[in-house]
């Protein structure tokens, strides 16, 4: 604990502040993230910081002192590398390998530079995982779906990132991506490259699924997070709303 050291208060709130943003931009638990901040703020000697985090923003101040600060949520992703990277800063400042300063430095530049793999090992991933989820999720799959599942899963996922990055809009990137997983893979059966379109779709769609979002929100709701949990529980369904519209789209013409 490093409570003998008197700290900026301002730069504790920014600190904390920008370790819970991170996190939050990375998918995290809100109680897991309100942890994380507490923590922060203990090891730098407040205890009694006060801390109300939404999807959309963050407040943080302390009892009876006039520090206040707000952050507002931009963007909200799966990025567990980010939730475990601030985990591992806030450990080395609870046990004195880094005092306030570098720990706000180190989550700045971890921040302006999110480790990320390569867009083709993305692709290869979200190839592999549509080919091998179409065996487990389809009760009589055909071996010679299995290339078209992992090619239209690919295509979904490119297109996604693509329009994700073009239009900075989440549901339109997923409605589009569905819609071109959903053609692709129409296309190929009508070639004679896959059999079962139903089989394929189940394996490619897998990569758009909000999983992880879907499980926060149950996970926050059970924490007593019911506002975090009743939001993330509805952008997850629109979510798969969007999914769905889009492939129906297809379908429907099939």
């Amino acid at each position: 604990m490093q409570t003998t050291v008197e700290v900026d208060k301002n730069e504790l709130l920014d600190t904390c502040l920008l370790a819970g943003r991170i996190m939050i931009e990375g998918g995290s638990e809100m109680y897991r993230v309100e942890d994380t901040m507490k923590r922060i703020a203990a090891n730098a000697g407040v205890t009694d910081a006060i801390i109300f985090t939404t999807p959309t923003g963050i407040f943080c101040s302390i009892r009876n002192e006039p520090y206040t600060q707000l952050r507002q949520i931009q963007t909200r992703d799966i990025d567990m590398e980010k939730v475990t990277r601030v985990n591992t800063l806030s450990r080395r400042f609870a046990t004195g390998d880094i005092d306030l300063p570098h720990l706000h430095d180190a989550l700045a530049n971890l921040d302006g530079n999110v480790p990320y793999f390569p867009m083709w090992m993305q692709i290869c991933g979200a190839a592999v995982v549509s080919a091998l989820l179409m065996v487990v999720f389809t009760q009589h799959y055909d071996w010679f779906d299995i290339p078209l599942a992992g090619i239209t899963g690919a295509v979904g996922f490119v297109v996604a990132g693509y329009i994700h990055n073009l239009t900075k809009i989440k549901f339109v990137s997923e409605l589009t991506a569905s819609f071109a997983l959903a053609l692709c893979a129409l296309i190929g059966v009508k070639l004679g490259i896959g059999r079962n379109l139903d089989n394929i779709l189940i394996g490619a769609v897998m990569p758009l699924v909000p999983g992880v979002a879907i499980t926060n929100s149950i996970r926050d709701l059970l924490a007593g997070h019911l506002l975090t949990g009743i939001a993330r529980g509805m952008e997850a369904i629109l979510t798969a709303s969007a999914i769905g519209f889009g492939i129906a789209v297809v379908i429907s013409f099939a």
